[in-house]
C-alpha cells in the first residue's frame, strides 16, 4: 500500500508539473496569408506580430497583460472606443527612428500627404528567419529600412524573445542595424522603441496642448476628460508623472488601473545599448518610448551623440518590456530581479 501511495503521489507531482508547464507554454505559430505571427501563453493570447506592407512598419499588437487586459491604443490599426485618435503613426510596440540620412521613419503614416511622402522612410520585413515554441518562444525576422523607392539605407535583423517569469509576461528585443550605405543618426527627439498603451493606461493630460513635428505638422491632444484615465510613470531615479519625460534611467514603469486590477508596464535599457542610460520620451497621452539618441534635445545642447555608420558598419540595441498585472502595481524586489536577470544577460 505504501508503494502504491508513492507511486500515485509521483504520478500525481508529475501531472501537476506538466499542466503548470503547460500555462507557462509559450506557443509562436505562423501566420503567412495574414502577413502576422501569433503568441500565445497556454492557450491564451499574448501578441501578434504584425509585418504586413500596407503599414510603414512593423509592429506587435495586440500586447495583453496577464490578466487578459490588453495594454496597447487600438487605433490606427484596429480601433477601439474611447480611443485617442493622434499620432497615428503610433502603432502597438515598435522601434524606428525620426532622422536617418534625413528621411523620418518615426512619423510615417497613411496620414501622411502624397506630395510629402518622399520625406520618410519605411522598414519592409524581408523574411521570417525562425519561430520557436517552447518554455520560451522566439521570433527572428530580416528587414529593410528604405526610402519610397525601396532603396535600402540599413538592413534589420531583430530576435524576440517570449517569455513568463514569475507570473510576469517578458519580451525581449534584440536588434542589429547594418549600414548599407554610409548612415547618420542626428540627435531628434522622436525614436526609438516605442509603446503607445491603451486610453486607460495614460496620464491624465489637464490641457489640450499641440506638438510640432521637425517637418512643421502639428499635432493636438485634447485633455482627458473621463476618469478611466490613471497611468503614472516612474524611473530608476525617482522621476514620477510627466517629470519622467526627458531623464535618463536604466528603467521606466508605467502604471495604471485598467479591467479592474493595476496594470504595470516597465522598459528596461541594456547596459550594451549606445547612449545607456537612455532618456524617456514618456508622454502622459500615452507614448511610452526609450530614446538613446536624442541626447542633444533632452539635455538642452549640453551633450550631442550624432550616431553615425559608415557603409558595412553595424550597432545593436536591447531591451525588455515586462507586463504584470495584480491588486497593486510590479513590486520594487520583483522588478529588481527582472532589471538584473536582463543586465546580466550578454
Amino acid at each position: 500500500m505504501k508503494k502504491r501511495s508513492f507511486v500515485l503521489w509521483g504520478l500525481g507531482t508529475i501531472l501537476l508539473f506538466s499542466a503548470l508547464h503547460a500555462q507557462d507554454r509559450i506557443r509562436v505559430q505562423k501566420d503567412p496569408v495574414r502577413q502576422k505571427i501569433t503568441v500565445t501563453v497556454g492557450k491564451q493570447p499574448f501578441t501578434e506580430f504584425i509585418f504586413t506592407d500596407t503599414m510603414e512598419k512593423p509592429f506587435l499588437y495586440p500586447i495583453l497583460a496577464p490578466n487578459g487586459q490588453t495594454i496597447t491604443r487600438g487605433f490606427p490599426w484596429n480601433p477601439q472606443p474611447n480611443d485617442p485618435t493622434d499620432h497615428p503613426h503610433h502603432i502597438g510596440l515598435w522601434f524606428n527612428y525620426e532622422n536617418v540620412n534625413g528621411l523620418d521613419f518615426w512619423n510615417n503614416s497613411y496620414n501622411i500627404p502624397a506630395e510629402k511622402k518622399s520625406q520618410y522612410g519605411w522598414i519592409r520585413t524581408q523574411k521570417i528567419l525562425e519561430t520557436v515554441s517552447g518554455t520560451k518562444g522566439k521570433l527572428v525576422y530580416l528587414a529593410n529600412w528604405t526610402d519610397q523607392q525601396k532603396n535600402v539605407l540599413l538592413t534589420e535583423k531583430t530576435t524576440y524573445t517570449f517569455s513568463v517569469i514569475d507570473g510576469n509576461r517578458v519580451i525581449d528585443r534584440a536588434t542589429e542595424l547594418v549600414a548599407v550605405q554610409d548612415v547618420s543618426f542626428p540627435d531628434v527627439k522622436d525614436g526609438m522603441l516605442g509603446l503607445r498603451v491603451a486610453h486607460e493606461l495614460e496620464l491624465p493630460v489637464l490641457e489640450t496642448k499641440e506638438y510640432r513635428d521637425d517637418k512643421g505638422i502639428i499635432t493636438k491632444v485634447k485633455a482627458t476628460k473621463d476618469a478611466s484615465v490613471t497611468g503614472n510613470y516612474l524611473t530608476s531615479e525617482g522621476k514620477q508623472g510627466d517629470a519622467a519625460w526627458g531623464t535618463r534611467g536604466n528603467w521606466c514603469m508605467l502604471y495604471g488601473k485598467k479591467g479592474g486590477d493595476t496594470i504595470s508596464i516597465v522598459m528596461i535599457d541594456h547596459p550594451g545599448n549606445i547612449g545607456y542610460p537612455t532618456y524617456w520620451h514618456a508622454r502622459n497621452y500615452g507614448l511610452f518610448s526609450a530614446n538613446p539618441l536624442g541626447q542633444k534635445v533632452f539635455s538642452q545642447g549640453k551633450q550631442v551623440l550624432n550616431l553615425a555608420l559608415a557603409k558595412g558598419k553595424r550597432t545593436s540595441f536591447r531591451y525588455r518590456v515586462v507586463i504584470a498585472s495584480g491588486k497593486e502595481r510590479l513590486p520594487m524586489d520583483a522588478l529588481n530581479r527582472l532589471v538584473n536577470d536582463f543586465e546580466e544577460q550578454k
